[in-house]
């Protein structure tokens, strides 16, 4: 199974997309901001980052951003989830080193099937 790090400060959502990954087996960590986000990602070396777009301390374009320009970190595949639905927006995400993009609010039916699908890319 994989080690997935979530960056997300909604308790809520932090919580389900927690509850769904473990109970497939993952093993979750969370950062609740975006520097906290980074430094667990260098600890930890995820196999998988589930990032929030809008957060405290760096939002999620400069965290992926960040990540990207690490040599170490950058392969790491990163997926946004995000409420940011409007035309425009998934193009910016995925400029900003993004793999993909989930919609909030998340949906427990289709959740896991989009996470696995970037586990094995």
């Amino acid at each position: 199974m994989a080690n997935i790090l979530i960056i997300e400060d909604n308790e809520q959502n932090l919580y389900l997309a927690t509850f769904i990954l473990e109970k497939r087996g993952h093993t979750v960590r969370s950062a609740t901001d975006g520097a906290q986000g980074i430094q667990l990602a260098q600890e930890m070396r995820p196999d998988l980052i589930l990032l929030d777009i809008q957060l405290p301390v760096m939002d999620g374009y400069a965290v992926a951003d960040e990540l990207r320009r690490n040599p170490t970190l950058a392969g790491i595949p990163i997926v946004a989830v995000t409420s940011y639905a409007m035309a425009g927006d998934r193009e910016r995400i995925l400029a900003a080193g993004c793999n993909g993009y989930i919609e909030k609010p998340i949906n427990p039916e289709t959740f896991m099937g989009e996470v696995e699908a970037h586990l094995k890319k």
